[in-house]
This record gives C-alpha cells, sequence and structure tokens, in this order.
C-alpha cells in the first residue's frame, strides 16, 4: 500500500491506465531481490499483493485494480447512485464454502462467539484461497511487481457533467453516498451476522471480536 501511494504522488498527471500499470508493477517489483524472482513467478501467494482504485482528473477515468467498489452519484439528482466494482472471481464461491462450513459447526454445536474468536470454518477455504491466489495477474488483476493484463482492470469513464465520486475498499460489504451511512451498515452487519454467512453478506472471514471491521477499511467521496 505505502509502495503505491508513493508512486501515485510522483506519477505524471497525465498518466494513461497503461502507463500507470507498468510504472506501479516496476515500483513494486524494484523491491524484490534478483533471487527471489523465480520463486515468486511459481508463487504468486508470496508476492506483495495489493488492490488500488485511482481517478485520473485529468482523464476523467476511475481505474479499478483488483477488488475495489465505487458509487457515482449525480449531484442535485433523484437517480440512485450507480455501482461499480472488479470482484475476484472465485471471491463469492468461496465465501459460500466457508459459510456451509461454519453452519455445519454450528450444528454440531460450536457457538457463534467460539467461531468469531477462533474462525475454524476459514482453514477448510486456505488451500482453495491459495490456488486463487496462484491466478492473480492471470485470471484477475492486483498490483503484485508482475505483470497486469489490462482485461483484468476495469476502466469507467466519466462525462463532464459534475459528479460525485465514492471510491473504497471491500472492506465496506454495502457502500452508501456517505461515510456514516457505511459506517453503519458495517456496524448492522456486525451485529446481525458477525460470522458473515447470512443470505444478504457472506465474506472469507468473520468478525473477530477485538477488531471492529473484518477487513481492511478505506473510504473517499469527492465531487468532480
Amino acid at each position: 500500500m505505502l509502495l503505491i501511494s508513493r508512486y501515485i504522488r510522483c506519477m505524471p498527471k497525465d498518466c494513461s491506465c497503461e502507463a500507470f500499470l507498468r510504472g506501479v508493477t516496476a515500483c513494486v517489483r524494484k523491491h524484490y531481490r534478483k533471487s527471489m524472482l523465480a520463486r515468486l513467478a511459481e508463487h504468486p501467494e508470496d508476492r506483495l499483493t495489493a488492490s488500488v482504485v485511482v481517478f485520473s482528473r485529468l482523464r476523467r477515468e476511475i481505474w479499478l485494480v483488483g477488488d475495489c467498489h465505487g458509487l457515482l452519484i449525480a449531484p442535485n439528482a433523484d437517480d440512485a447512485p450507480l455501482y461499480f466494482d472488479n470482484p475476484k472471481p472465485d471471491e463469492a464461491e468461496l465465501a459460500r464454502m466457508r459459510a456451509d462450513e461454519a453452519r455445519r459447526q454450528l450444528a454440531d454445536g460450536k457457538t457463534v462467539d467460539e467461531l468469531c474468536r477462533e474462525d475454524t470454518a476459514r482453514p477448510v477455504i486456505i488451500p482453495h484461497m491459495i490456488e486463487t491466489m496462484r491466478q492473480q495477474n492471470v485470471t484477475y488483476s492486483v498490483v503484485d511487481g508482475f505483470p497486469i493484463p489490462r482485461q483484468h482492470v476495469r476502466v469507467i469513464p466519466l462525462d463532464f457533467h459534475p459528479w460525485q465520486i465514492v471510491l473504497a475498499s471491500d472492506g465496506y460489504p454495502f457502500l452508501y453516498p456517505t461515510l456514516e451511512e457505511s459506517e453503519k451498515a458495517l456496524l448492522q452487519q456486525r451485529q446481525q451476522d458477525p460470522l458473515n454467512i447470512g443470505p444478504d453478506f457472506q465474506a472469507t472471514k468473520a468478525f473477530h471480536p477485538d477488531f471492529n471491521s473484518f477487513d481492511d477499511r478505506s473510504y473517499i467521496r469527492f465531487e468532480v
């Protein structure tokens, strides 16, 4: 995350999406020792890896590399916000597998509190998660120091009407036009389904009682 943010601060303001993908890849790759590259080529799960969503003001484009999401909101309009994302291809299936295992353990006598404290349903999907990670920058995009396939980067062009834009990480399962609303929905999810196994939302991990979320959270809203 730090490497990507440093690169974005220094990249040219007229940078294209393709140039950004090349530049941020080179930035991360410089931090690998040459002796590591052969192993990292064979084991993507060992790479430095992050998702990123970028808005280019000059090009009026949103670039989604990895599983970020956002909203487009027309100011002073009654239209519903336009939602966009770029999910990993197997994430929903992995979440479903973990939910099935969690429900099986609950039926066998485990409590919700026990599973939140020690998510013993998650190990069931770990081998599948590693297999999925071996497909990064093959079937889906991330920033990891290896070439990013352009076809798996979502680019959203904007017209020149005014827009409010919300960009967020997938730590917000329900995205709303304000941070307050998004945090409120996250809190409701934690209160109603702390294992994240219900019909409205499923995830590959639960809410741990020592933390106030189940995943990292980034949220920004601005107007262009």
